[in-house]
């Protein structure tokens, strides 16, 4: 089993970050760019659970709901990681979009 640890620290961390920022920050576009991350790692959680479906997107439940939203898609991907590449990979995502969303 590999270690997914480095990945669920990186996604609870951006979570937390967004959770102290004041609204302005979330309204001039953290919020969006959490919820694009959020949307980014169900669908690839959706492509292995499901191969050969549509992904369904998630939906946008507002900028207050976004660090729920990458928490929630943040573990559920952590479930489908194969290997510390993939681990890899998926942490320098959410530290991409951590330091896009000024948080």
């Amino acid at each position: 089993m590999v270690d997914t640890t480095p990945f669920t620290r990186a996604v609870d961390h951006f979570a937390d970050r967004l959770r102290a920022a004041p609204q302005s920050r979330l309204q001039r576009g953290a919020a969006a760019e959490a919820l694009a991350l959020a949307r980014e790692l169900a669908r690839r959680t959706q492509l292995v659970e499901e191969p050969g479906t549509e992904p369904r997107e998630m939906p946008d439940a507002g900028m207050f709901a976004a660090a729920d939203q990458i928490t929630v898609a943040g573990h559920d991907f952590a479930l489908v990681l194969r290997s510390d590449q993939e681990v890899a990979e998926a942490a320098r995502l959410v530290e991409e979009a951590r330091e896009r969303a000024g948080v």
